[in-house]
């Protein structure tokens, strides 16, 4: 006896089997579970392996900073040019504005080739001949941009150096030592000009992350008032990164890098247009402010 084929005439047609509304509706939602509760830990994932990145970054730049200060008789680089606008090396080798690890201050124009273009300022300065690569200056969360003339470019420059290693580069005939910028209460706090006087090298750092919205003449520079023990008269002027878990990527001057986590919300405010001149606002009783006093200089 032959089976019929089930589209042979005669047969009973098999209906298709397919889901229904609530079946979708209900997959969609165990979906959508699953995904709430996967992001945060993917963000997390994501905000480690950048940390991590972030880390390598400072190691490469404290390297090429130490090995500069040995091929260069024990003197650092400058933590900053003396000049008000972005102005790369000239011709003149007299002109310690040269000197400086970056004559980048930051800003949020394009017509500013030192935000983006790295061969208009980075790559001619001291530290490039050791560390090569332009992604080391940036932290990979920083995500700043700016619009030029041939279109939206990142900006490339995360990393502050601690202005008191190194200190503004002086005026022409002005000698080696770098200087505090006239700031009064930075006149009585130390300006290390070379290597051997840093002291201790695993307690002073060379950079750290600025935050892309605060990022200026390429220094950091802590307001040292209130150092040491008088917390009431804590201020703070440049802010230090916090892209890292409320943490920011620092350097040391021996080499030797780490994330510290800061503990006041008045340290941390949320990112905002890109303003490199914010003022600067008391802090009193902030501990991130003691420890970046403690970590920035020691007295005269």
């Amino acid at each position: 006896m032959k089976l019929r084929h089930k589209y042979q005439s005669g047969a009973a047609p098999i209906a298709a089997r397919g889901f229904t509304l609530i079946e979708l509706l209900v997959v969609i939602a165990i979906i959508a579970i699953l995904a709430a509760m996967l992001l945060p830990a993917l963000t997390k994932a994501k905000q480690k392996g950048q940390g991590i990145g972030c880390m390598n970054n400072h190691r490469q730049l404290a390297y090429a900073w130490r090995m500069y200060a040995e091929d260069s008789r024990d003197f650092v680089t400058y933590a900053s040019t003396s000049t008000g606008a972005s102005a790369p090396p000239d011709t003149n080798p007299a002109n310690p504005d040269n000197y400086a690890w970056s004559g980048a201050h930051m800003d949020d124009s394009g017509a500013n080739r030192a935000n983006w273009d790295v061969n208009y300022d980075m790559s001619r300065r001291p530290l490039w001949v050791y560390a090569k690569n332009q992604k080391v200056y940036k932290c990979p969360s920083d995500t700043s941009t700016v619009q030029t003339a041939i279109g939206t470019q990142p900006r490339i420059l995360t990393m502050s150096m601690n202005l008191y290693v190194g200190g503004f580069a002086p005026p022409i005939g002005g000698g080696e030592s770098g200087n505090d910028g006239g700031w009064s209460w930075a006149d009585n706090f130390r300006i290390f000009n070379k290597l051997s006087f840093i002291t201790p090298p695993s307690m002073i750092f060379v950079f750290l992350d600025m935050r892309q919205d605060r990022v200026n003449w390429s220094n950091f520079m802590t307001m040292m008032n209130g150092y040491p023990g008088d917390s009431s008269q804590y201020q703070l002027g440049d802010l230090p990164g916090m892209y890292h878990n409320l943490g920011c990527g620092f350097s040391f001057c021996d080499g030797h890098s780490e994330l510290h986590r800061w503990r006041d919300g008045r340290t941390t405010p949320p990112l905002g247009p890109i303003d490199p001149l914010a003022p600067s606002f008391g802090c009193p009783g902030n501990a991130d402010v003691a420890w970046l006093q403690d970590h920035s200089t020691r007295p005269k």
